[in-house]
Formats: C-alpha cells, sequence, structure tokens
C-alpha cells in the first residue's frame, strides 16, 4: 500500500454535515487509499456513522466533496452514480437482513436487482459467496431469526461482497459478538482483504479489531479527523480522548493480545 495521490480511493474535503442547528462535522478532510483497512473511531456523537453514510452517498453533506476513484459522487448522473455504487459493498451495524428472506435470498436480491442475474444463477453465486465468508452450506437456506450474531455478521458480509465490490464499508462489524466470534471475524476480513484486493472502511470502536486488523486509524473529534496515521502515531498523539481510549485498561489489554499473537 503506497499512500499517495494515484492510490487514492477516497477523498473527503472540507465536509459539512449539520442536523439542525447541530453540527456533527465541520470542514473535516480524510483520504483512504487502495488496499488498505482504515478503522474510524471516535467518541460519542463525533459521527463516524454519518460519515460514512456520506460517502457512499446515503446522506447528502451539507458542503465538502466527496470523490470515489475520482468521481464527485453527487455531480455524476444516475446511470453513472448506479454503476459506481456497484463498486462499493456496506455491511450495516446490524447486518439489516431481510428477515422473511433466507440467506441466500437475501445475498441473491442484490445479483438479481443490480446485476440482471436469472434467479438460478444468483442463488448458484449466493452459496458460493456465503461459503466464502466460512458459513456452512446448511445455513443457506435458514432464516436470521435462526442464527446465531456472528453468522448473521457473516451473511451480511456475504451479501455486502455479492457485486465483487472494490471498497468494503463496515460499521461495527464486531458490535455485539462475543470475543471469540469477534477474532474470528477480524481473521476473515483479513483474509479477504488479502484474497479480494479490497480496500476497507472500517468503523468500529473494538481495540482488539483496530490492533488485528487495521493498517492506519482516523480519529474524529472536534468534528474534524483529529489524526489519520499508523495505530502507533495515533496511540501517540496527544489528546485527552485518545490517551484515554488507547492507554486505559482495554487498550493496554488489546495492544498485549496484538503482541502475543504476533509472537505466536
Amino acid at each position: 500500500m503506497v499512500n499517495n495521490a494515484e492510490n487514492t480511493v477516497i477523498e473527503v474535503q472540507k465536509l459539512v454535515n449539520r442536523f439542525g442547528s447541530h453540527a456533527v462535522h465541520d470542514q473535516l478532510d480524510l483520504a483512504v487509499y487502495r488496499g488498505e483497512i482504515l478503522g474510524v473511531v471516535g467518541g460519542s456523537g463525533t459521527g463516524k456513522s454519518v460519515l460514512l453514510r456520506s460517502i457512499v452517498g446515503l446522506l447528502q453533506p451539507r458542503a465538502g466533496i466527496v470523490k470515489l476513484f475520482g468521481h464527485d459522487l453527487p455531480a455524476l448522473s444516475d446511470e453513472q452514480r448506479s454503476q459506481l455504487q456497484k463498486r462499493m459493498g456496506v455491511l450495516f451495524q446490524k447486518g439489516a437482513l431481510y428477515s422473511s428472506l433466507t440467506l441466500e435470498e437475501n445475498v441473491a436480491l442484490a445479483l438479481i436487482e443490480q446485476a440482471g442475474l436469472s434467479r438460478r444463477d444468483a442463488t448458484a453465486l449466493a452459496v458460493v459467496k456465503l461459503a466464502l465468508v466460512g458459513l456452512p452450506a446448511a445455513a443457506g437456506s435458514k432464516y436470521p431469526a435462526e442464527l446465531s450474531g456472528g453468522m448473521i455478521k457473516r451473511a451480511a458480509l456475504a451479501r455486502a461482497l455479492a457485486l465483487d465490490p472494490d471498497i468494503l464499508f463496515l460499521d461495527e462489524p464486531t458490535a455485539g459478538l462475543d470475543p471469540i466470534a469477534a477474532a474470528a471475524f477480524d481473521r476473515l476480513l483479513l483474509t479477504l482483504r488479502d484474497a479480494l484486493d479490497l480496500t476497507v472502511f472500517l468503523v468500529t470502536h473494538d481495540l482488539d479489531t483496530l490492533y488485528a486488523c487495521c493498517d492506519r486509524v482516523a480519529v474524529l473529534s472536534q468534528k474534524r479527523v483529529l489524526v489519520a496515521d499508523r495505530l502507533e502515531v495515533v496511540a501517540a498523539t496527544d489528546d485527552d480522548w485518545i490517551r484515554d481510549y488507547f492507554h486505559g485498561p482495554r487498550g493496554r489489554a488489546a495492544q498485549q493480545s496484538a503482541k502475543s499473537s504476533a509472537q505466536e
């Protein structure tokens, strides 16, 4: 991964997001580079999910520029925007699977509606995508209510990967998972990034995930990106929230766990 303009796949410039009189982002700048896993962290109310939604086009910012692959999303025609959005996969915080559809049907839906595949071909490909994220074949015929939290997250990931995206957006993917399931998801994410040459924009509060997966970390604070750099650089930044987050008991435990894993 080389951090330069040629490898920038997401570029956010002077972003402003405001709800009524409340400003969430003000003059926010951020770049995401090809092939990296960028972790986005920040305190409650700093607008981590709002930033993600602004980038993928689900929220229109009040001001600023958001570019994907060099293209200004709002400036594109509907057809151009649709084609660009096919290059993005999104995993929402709670999975957001359709409860009335089986896992195979959830994954196949995007292939039918956006890729124009027949139901038969879409279902066959959905089986492959579910296997790709480590779900057993029998899971495809089950409904979301029949699954554990970890299986739901994997199924939602399979759906996000349905159209073979270049960028994967993940909103708190390990939230609600037990430590074993969360660690397994982290390992899966690294494997998929390397195998599929993905760029990953990862909103998380999970320190273990940051240490296990992320090439860089961006901290949202004071309505902007306070720092975006390698984890050791971010952790050394002189800021009260960063100090409490990275150097408190949970931060020290995550750092020690990462060191132990690296020595194994």
